[in-house]
């Protein structure tokens, strides 16, 4: 279990730029990047021992491990040759997607501040 952990940490900086940019694609005669949000995430787990007398488990060995892992990728657009250069067209979806909840709590702390600043001069 500890070498997988280690592998796994050893290659995680590795992961970065080649997991948020895809690879360069033609698509209606235009090169194109895809880009995306990346997020992952990993963990793992080991135990053994015995239990103590009295504890909440029967005395004996024990012995676990466990580990798991997961990831999301959220494309965000698309960098595009054309004849002005290279430029970014933003896949709108996914930017509203990603913007809904920035905006939302940014709101949030918004009225708060507000509230907390109507309510401090008051009293």
């Amino acid at each position: 279990m500890t070498n997988l952990i280690e592998k796994l940490a050893e290659s995680v900086p590795s992961w970065g730029a080649t997991m948020a940019y895809g690879e360069k694609t033609t698509v209606g005669g235009q090169e194109l990047v895809p880009a995306a949000l990346v997020i992952f995430g990993f963990g793992a787990g080991e135990g053994s021992g015995e239990s103590p007398e009295g504890g909440p488990t029967p005395a004996g060995t024990g012995e676990g491990r466990g580990g798991g892992g997961g990831g999301y990728a959220l494309p965000v657009g698309a960098y595009v040759a054309g004849p002005d250069g290279l430029r970014f067209r933003p896949n709108p979806i996914a930017l509203m997607v990603v913007a809904v909840p920035l905006v939302a709590a940014a709101g949030i702390a918004l009225a708060r501040i507000v509230s907390a600043a109507a309510g401090g001069r008051s009293a």
